[in-house]
């Protein structure tokens, strides 16, 4: 056995909170640590934060937020899914599936039926991967000065029940984007 390894298996566990000094643990501190300040959107805090710590290190988050939408006609709530994160230096370890799979477990208690999440175009093959689905439809979601604004990043679902349905239909967020 290689001595400088570490053979502990990564364990995801539930944070009381996520602190701009942790998502730099993580992402370290830069103005645009997700890559999306060019969309020029205000998001929202996450409540619920799950993490992954290697020693003192937190290397990995997903957080979870309930939110209000409609689905063409219907409202509803969808659990969002954001500020999913992985150190650089251990990407490629299946942190980002242990992480997002511990998040949308909690989620499943939480209530809605479908888990909801914003991603740049060069994350939708891993989000693919573990589970999610594409929507083809425009979203709408609020800004600031009660502007409504179609997202700009690719939208994405996943069930958290085994009979949860997606219509085909247009989609509004009740709130600023997570």
């Amino acid at each position: 056995m290689c001595q400088n390894q570490s053979t502990e298996a990564p364990t995801v566990v539930r944070l009381p909170r996520y602190t701009k000094t942790e998502q730099a643990e993580i992402l370290g501190d830069g103005d645009d640590p997700f890559g999306v300040a060019a969309t020029g959107l205000t998001w929202l805090p996450k409540e619920e934060h799950f993490g992954i710590r290697h020693g003192d290190r937190l290397v990995a988050h997903a957080g979870l937020l309930r939110l209000p939408v409609a689905i063409g006609d219907v409202r509803t709530e969808v659990v969002g899914v954001g500020g999913v994160a992985v150190a650089p230096d251990r990407q490629g370890q299946g942190l980002a599936r242990l992480v997002v799979t511990a998040a949308l477990d909690h989620a499943r208690a939480m209530g809605p039926d479908h888990a909801l999440l914003f991603c740049r175009a060069p994350l939708v093959p891993l989000y693919e991967r573990l589970g999610w689905l594409p929507l083809d439809e425009d979203v709408l979601v609020e800004q600031p000065e009660a502007r409504l604004v179609t997202m700009p990043l690719r939208t994405m679902v996943t069930p958290l029940r085994d009979n949860a349905y997606w219509p085909s239909n247009p989609v509004r967020l009740f709130s600023l984007p997570m």
